[in-house]
């Protein structure tokens, strides 16, 4: 199970190459670093860093033109908390 989310991506010679920006809720978080990135059969995997010092892998789906945040972890190392696709949270 994955969450989807609105995505702002850098579009160059392909469509959504690199994202740029992301909405969860109403939150908006720029993206700053992009930490790894890697490719499957139809999807695209972004490891980012964000404005909020919070890791996060993004997949875009190219089939369905969809972005799904799959995995979280909090930036701040005396609480880490992490996001897997099932939506549990563990410390």
């Amino acid at each position: 199970m994955t969450t989807k989310i609105l995505v702002v991506g850098y579009a160059g010679y392909q469509a959504e190459e690199r994202p740029l920006s992301f909405s969860l809720g109403k939150k908006k978080l720029q993206v700053t670093a992009m930490l790894d990135q890697w490719y499957g059969p139809d999807y695209t995997y972004f490891k980012v860093l964000a404005e909020d010092a919070n890791t996060y892998i993004v997949r875009y789906q190219r089939t369905d033109d969809e972005w799904e945040l799959v995995y979280f972890e909090a930036g701040d190392d005396t609480d880490k908390k992490t996001f897997t696709a099932g939506g549990d949270a563990s410390s």
